[in-house]
């Protein structure tokens, strides 16, 4: 295997994906990002350490966000936000979580690459990254990446691109940004 051609070819696939996002959808997201009281995120596996990375993120930009499953993550309500990820469209835990969020009142959002699955027709907000996942890793066309990293690389790219929209949108500068990083690495 060669290591640039392999890594060329990735690059290429996350970047068709990414320009395959809905622009609209981006924007719901960043709207209900930013007008959420309170932000509270969960994922399962690679994609629960991409809604991780995204969450630090949120709290970087000042944002009272929180990693569902942390000891310090507060209850959620009307006006709160729940963010879960379902790339193949269903998680028993995330259909859970997301039903709790909305029996509390708060709103829900969901990254995912299957729009029709059980978790995104449960949400409030969906953004569809279009993204070969591990429901879809066998057969046919598939990534040079394995299982579901292509979801999970386009998902990070999306985060960070939605941090640099709220980030505008909400005034913050790359310097308060900065201020907000833990000094305790």
């Amino acid at each position: 295997m060669d290591f640039r051609k392999t890594g060329e070819a990735a690059l290429c696939e996350i970047g068709r994906a990414f320009a395959a996002i809905d622009p609209a959808q981006v924007e719901a997201l960043a709207e209900a990002l930013a007008s959420a009281r309170r932000i509270a995120l969960y994922g399962v596996g690679r994609e629960g350490l991409m809604i991780r990375a995204f969450a630090m993120r949120l709290f970087h930009l000042g944002l009272d966000a929180h990693v569902v499953g942390d000891m310090t993550t507060p209850p959620v309500g009307r006006g709160d936000l729940l963010v879960v990820s379902a790339g193949p469209g269903m998680f028993s835990t995330v259909a859970g979580l997301v039903g709790v969020a909305r029996k509390a009142g708060a709103a829900t959002a969901c990254f995912t690459a299957q729009p029709g699955g059980e978790v995104p027709k449960m949400c409030d907000t969906v953004l569809v990254l279009p993204a070969q996942t591990m429901a879809d890793d066998r057969g046919g066309k598939v990534s040079v990446l394995p299982m579901g990293s292509l979801y999970e690389g386009v998902q990070f790219l999306t985060g960070e691109i939605l941090i640099l929209m709220l980030a505008e949108r909400l005034g913050v500068s790359a310097e308060a940004m900065r201020a907000n990083h833990t000094n305790l690495e």
